[in-house]
Formats: C-alpha cells, sequence, structure tokens
C-alpha cells in the first residue's frame, strides 16, 4: 500500500487545495481531525456555505500561524476575514450568530448537559480511543513517527466499549443523547465515532443501541460530504459510507 511520508503528503494537501474556489468562508482542515469534523457537521447542519482548506500543520506555514499561533485545526475564516479557532469556540459562535437550528440547546439545563457530553468526547473519548486508535493508525504513518504502539491500539479497542455502552445508555433514554432535540453532543460524538469507523475499528454489532442512533446522525444530509471524505493512501472501511451498515 502507498505510504506518503510528510513531504509528499504535502504535495497532495497543494493539490486538493487548488481544487477549491474562492468563496466566502473558508475551514482549514484535515481529513481526519474529529474536532475538524465537528465543525464541518455544524456548519452543514445551519446550511452555511463554505470551503475547506486542507492544512499541512506539520508545516508550520507562517501565513497559517498568523491565523492561530498555535498552529492547530480547525481554523474558520468569516465573511469578513475573522480568523476563528478552537473548535468549542467556533461552534458557540456559529450556534450563536446562527442561531437556527439551536445546537447547544433552548434552555440553561439542556445546554449545560449539551456542553457536557460535548466536553466528554472531545476530551474523554479523544485520549482513551481516538488517539489510541487514529493517531496511531494513520497519524503516524503520514508523518513517518514510527510504527503503531499495540499497547496503545489494545487500549483503544477496550475503551471504546465503555464509550458506546454509555451513549446506547444514554440512546435508550433519550431522544438524542443529550434530551429532545440534536444538538452538538450528537455531533461531537459522531464526530469522533467517524474518524474511527473510517478504519473499521467501531464494534457495531455489540452495541446496538449505540448503532441505532449512529445511523440516525449518519443518514443526515449534514453527515453526507463526511462519507465522501477518501485520505490518499488510506482507504476508508468498505462499510464506511453505507447508510445501512
Amino acid at each position: 500500500m502507498y505510504s506518503p511520508n510528510a513531504q509528499s503528503l504535502g504535495l497532495i494537501v497543494d493539490a486538493l487545495n487548488a481544487r477549491y474556489k474562492k468563496t466566502m468562508r473558508t475551514l482549514h482542515h484535515l481529513w481526519l481531525s474529529p474536532f475538524c469534523r465537528k465543525v464541518r457537521l455544524v456548519l452543514n447542519e445551519k446550511r452555511l456555505d463554505f470551503q475547506m482548506r486542507t492544512e499541512a500543520v506539520w508545516e508550520r506555514n507562517e501565513d497559517f500561524l498568523k491565523l492561530n499561533p498555535v498552529g492547530e485545526v480547525p481554523v474558520l475564516i468569516e465573511a469578513d476575514g475573522t480568523a476563528l479557532s478552537d473548535s468549542a469556540a467556533i461552534c458557540e459562535f456559529l450556534d450563536e450568530v446562527h442561531p437556527e437550528p439551536a445546537l447547544i440547546g433552548h434552555q440553561a439545563v439542556a445546554r449545560a448537559e449539551a456542553r457536557r457530553l460535548v466536553y466528554w468526547f472531545d476530551h474523554k473519548f479523544h485520549v482513551e480511543v481516538t488517539k489510541n486508535l487514529v493517531d496511531e493508525k494513520i497519524t503516524k504513518r503520514f508523518l513517518g513517527l514510527g510504527e503503531p504502539v499495540s499497547k496503545a491500539i489494545r487500549a483503544g479497542h477496550a475503551n471504546i466499549h465503555h464509550h458506546l455502552d454509555y451513549i446506547g445508555y444514554l440512546a435508550d433514554r433519550r431522544r438524542w443523547l443529550a434530551g429532545d432535540y440534536l444538538s452538538m453532543a450528537d455531533l461531537a460524538a459522531a464526530a469522533h465515532l467517524s474518524c474511527v469507523d473510517y478504519l473499521g475499528d467501531v464494534p457495531w454489532e455489540q452495541h446496538p443501541s449505540a448503532k441505532d442512533w449512529y445511523a440516525r446522525v449518519k443518514s443526515r444530509p449534514s453527515f453526507r460530504p463526511l462519507l465522501d471524505d477518501h485520505i490518499p493512501g488510506a482507504a476508508p472501511a468498505q462499510h464506511y459510507a453505507d447508510l445501512d451498515f
């Protein structure tokens, strides 16, 4: 299998970016970043037009560092040139400026619960699952950071069951993860799981309630562009884009 190094991956990034036309709003992103995917889902749910620019963050591009000195994606450039970084800040901004549909919640308790679950997936799930599977299997290979650590991969495979159990627990008791309405909690959870599912590492058959919830999110129009993602040199799992998986 073709395995690009950081230099060749940079050329691929340039080629991909050359395909995009200039538009009013630009999202600097990476393919399997769950945080970028979360922002994409929010933009799509709110039906906001945007283009994506793949950002080779490992190159420490000076122009990009001016947008976000941390040097991380996502970064969203608004129509007036305002640069927003950090997925939580971007999503909260979008929900405030474009309030329909409301994705944080309609009242204080609902907003607190949505934010609690976003934190769960962006921190706990990310550390225990996403980093151990996606970073080890994909990111390290692309950036030439050595072989995957088998201990980390085993930990990711073990940890994901706890999270799928929790998703199932919530889905069995609520219409959506945080309550009666689709919220940022569903989008954050789905963004992380979509990255792991790209690799085929989600044991869906052992967690039917979580699978049914994910199928509902996966079937939404906002999710379909994510199913078209294909990373050069790393094809998705066979079922990845299948709505009836």
